[in-house]
């Protein structure tokens, strides 16, 4: 059943209604009509089952037949933090898998070796849209404004902050991760990766760092890795 996105102010029971581009999607591109049954997630944590009753003046009404909660979403929340990359393919890319896996919230950050001082956040925005919608996920992950290294790990709160960097040999994210899974925080360096002061600020702020293997993988690769490793 094709997914479709509407924000909780349109969903008002027994009914919901759908506008704009995800109206033009419904209508346009999948010539969906009055009796057609689809599902609509309102991107924080609510699936409904609905029928389309009518089209008209560019929205579509739709009867609510079934309602479910935290859908194929995952038990903890994970928030992921990265280095803005230069090249804006690999972290659309990142975005996307990233919501594919599982994540909560999505942090650009800038750093000291970061190269683009600003983020396409409405971009990637509405690629975790399309990627929530993909992957049969009820909830949307917030992508955050850029946000500086040192402001992001002195506010974070999450019971489990880990920050992977090629310098730690002990203590990998496999071990940590098999100590049970609670809420975690994963702050993934830019090409470069964090200079030595920015993993001594994070680890002042309570972040433990971990080895993500002998290989030195790009941001995307990691972020991807990390992800995967807490959520699965």
């Amino acid at each position: 059943m094709e997914y479709f996105y509407v924000p909780p102010s349109h969903v008002a029971p027994p009914r919901l209604v759908i506008d704009g581009e995800e109206f033009q999607h419904l209508t346009h591109v999948m010539r969906k009509q009055p009796g057609d049954e689809i599902r609509v997630v309102d991107g924080k944590g609510n699936v409904y089952d609905v029928r389309i009753v009518d089209t008209a003046r560019h929205a579509a009404h739709c009867e609510i037949l079934a309602h479910r909660e935290m859908e194929n979403e995952p038990e903890i929340s994970v928030t992921l933090a990265a280095g803005v990359l230069k090249n804006g393919a690999r972290f659309d890319f990142l975005v996307e898998k990233a919501t594919e896996l599982g994540v909560r919230a999505i942090v650009p950050l800038a750093t000291a070796r970061t190269i683009p001082q600003h983020a396409k956040t409405d971009r990637w925005q509405k690629l975790a849209v399309a990627a929530m919608k993909q992957s049969g996920r009820c909830v949307l992950p917030v992508v955050h404004p850029l946000t500086p290294l040192s402001k992001f790990v002195a506010e974070s709160s999450a019971s489990r902050k880990l920050i992977p960097h090629e310098k730690e040999t002990s203590r990998t994210l496999r071990d940590v991760v098999a100590g049970g899974r609670t809420d975690t925080v994963l702050c993934i360096g830019p090409e470069g990766g964090f200079s030595d002061d920015e993993v001594a600020i994070a680890v002042q702020a309570g972040f433990v760092t971990v080895s993500l293997g002998p290989r030195r993988l790009r941001t995307e690769t990691a972020s991807i890795t990390a992800v995967a490793m807490v959520l699965t």
